[in-house]
């Protein structure tokens, strides 16, 4: 599979000269040998609204694909397979991947599995956010209660869509919303 830790090391610089923050970037599907197609997906956001537009998604994918194009031509292969490129923002309930993400979304909900078990044998967690400190993640889960853990151990942390978040998330962008063509049936 992909050296993921290289694709950032790539990627990084070319949201970064857009002025976005990247979020994250996995690679995901079967090889050739399977039915799905594999997926370099990238999520990244502009740090003043914590979104991207569809404009940024699209000079983003644009950037990551000549950068890309250029490398495979000179002979390194990120990907061995073919893949699609997928350029996105994080959404509302985005994933949390960042130590800055475990800070800002403190008191909002999330979902969190770990890849060494907590509290007994407990691997998921959900719960209110508490926050990060020195690296290690604590969240009120519903069952367990308060559950504290190395963020190196998180296999996937997201926020959890709850009225509370959409309330705290700025409104998307919406120039242009005003501008919609109907057309006519013939």
């Amino acid at each position: 599979m992909a050296d993921i830790a290289r694709l950032i090391e790539i990627i990084e610089p070319e949201a970064q000269a857009l002025g976005f923050d990247l979020v994250r970037v996995i690679v995901f599907g079967k090889s050739e040998v399977g039915d799905e197609e594999v997926t370099l997906q990238v999520m990244a956001e502009r740090p003043d609204t914590g979104q991207l537009v569809i404009e940024d998604c699209a000079a983003l994918s644009h950037r990551i694909s000549d950068k890309l194009d250029a490398l495979e031509e000179a002979g390194e292969v990120l990907i061995e397979e073919a893949y699609r490129l997928e350029v996105s923002s994080p959404g509302i309930d985005r994933p949390l991947t960042r130590v800055k993400d475990f800070a800002n979304w403190a008191g909002h909900e999330a979902r969190v599995a770990l890849t060494n078990p907590v509290e007994g044998n407990r691997k998921s967690l959900q719960g209110e956010l508490i926050g990060i400190d020195n690296d290690v993640v604590t969240i009120e889960d519903k069952k367990s209660g308060r559950v504290s853990f190395p963020r190196a151990d998180i296999h996937s942390a997201k926020l959890v869509l709850t009225d509370k978040l959409i309330a705290a998330t700025r409104p998307l962008d919406t120039s242009g919303a005003d501008e919609i063509v109907e057309e006519q049936e013939d």
